[in-house]
């Protein structure tokens, strides 16, 4: 499934285990409980500060959701693409800066869960981004699509993804602006982004405020996945006590 590690102020999230990491409901379980975790731990502890980097063990980072589980059945599948929503949503308003560290193949829903960080670190010597739903003949959920339009904002780039199934190595991913850095492999891949995620949890920001630029930067990819944007009144208040 996935662990939880605090190491400082960096909280480590760990897909577990030698396996594909696929999005079913244990795992979407699990992931979500480990975020409300984190964000508990940062909110108790003493001064603002924190940040998350999302890792997994093996070859793969996600290979997206559980398929194997769902077969033929597009009930099953629609309660897992159901599920997942809210792990977009518990990432996107999460009340700390977020790294994924791809050191593996990120798949479909495992790409879509990538996406939903603020950073991306991916190793050079393997692993591939790819959205398979074209080439496997399923239609992509609204909230994926919204939020694949806010995080891949270069038109040709968020085509070919989408529309072509391109398998993106670690170059092109960073040359399309979806990735922020390449690393050799992946041992370099994660040892980055926990100093990425260092110097982030250093800047002492207020988590609440954090969340609420970042739900403000991604409107409709947030409002896709269930988040509602505060109000103008709601986010005088949030200024005023933050300068409190």
């Amino acid at each position: 499934m996935c662990t939880l590690e605090q190491r400082g102020r960096v909280f480590v999230l760990t897909l577990t285990g030698d396996g594909e990491h696929r999005l079913g409901h244990a795992l979407i379980s699990s992931i979500r409980s480990a975020l409300a975790s984190a964000a508990a731990a940062a909110a108790a502890q003493a001064g603002p500060g924190a940040c998350l980097v999302t890792v997994g063990e093996g070859r793969f980072f996600s290979n997206g959701l559980d398929i194997g589980w769902a077969g033929t059945s597009r009930a099953r599948l629609g309660e897992l693409v159901a599920a997942l929503r809210p792990v977009a949503a518990d990432l996107l308003a999460l009340p700390m800066p977020t790294v994924a560290a791809l050191t593996g193949h990120a798949s479909a829903a495992g790409f879509l869960l990538a996406l939903c960080h603020d950073y991306r670190l991916m190793r050079a010597d393997r692993g591939v981004l790819y959205m398979s739903e074209v080439d496997i003949g399923l239609p992509l959920p609204p909230y994926f699509m919204a939020v694949l339009r806010a995080k891949i904002t270069a038109a040709q780039a968020l085509r070919d993804v989408v529309l072509r199934g391109r398998k993106l190595r670690a170059p092109d991913a960073k040359e399309m602006g979806i990735v922020d850095a390449v690393c050799p492999g992946a041992p370099e891949t994660a040892a980055e982004a926990l100093k990425l995620a260092e110097q982030l949890a250093a800047r002492k920001w207020d988590g609440a405020v954090y969340a609420s630029i970042r739900i403000s930067m991604y409107p409709d990819a947030c409002r896709s996945v269930g988040i509602v944007e505060e109000s103008d009144e709601e986010k005088a208040r949030t200024f005023a006590s933050s300068k409190l």
